[in-house]
């Protein structure tokens, strides 16, 4: 008999799939996501410029600040 999931079962396994996020998202920023500084162009820029604003989002909801600030 398989027994009910838990909220800390939940919690862990969403836990593990945002690191396992993060750690993608740093290999690929110390790969400079995937551009050699020589092929560097203006759409990189504006992909970089995308990825931070999703990212402070998260975070200004995270530690509360921003839009999400007390």
């Amino acid at each position: 008999m398989s027994r009910k999931p838990t909220a800390i079962d939940a919690f862990m396994a969403r836990k593990a799939e945002i690191d396992a996020m993060l750690a993608r998202l740093q290999a690929l920023s110390d790969d400079h996501f995937h551009v050699s500084p020589n092929e560097v162009t203006w759409g990189h820029v504006g992909d970089l410029d995308h990825y931070a604003e999703l990212l402070k989002r998260i975070t200004d909801c995270a530690f509360r600040e921003g839009e999400y600030a007390e």
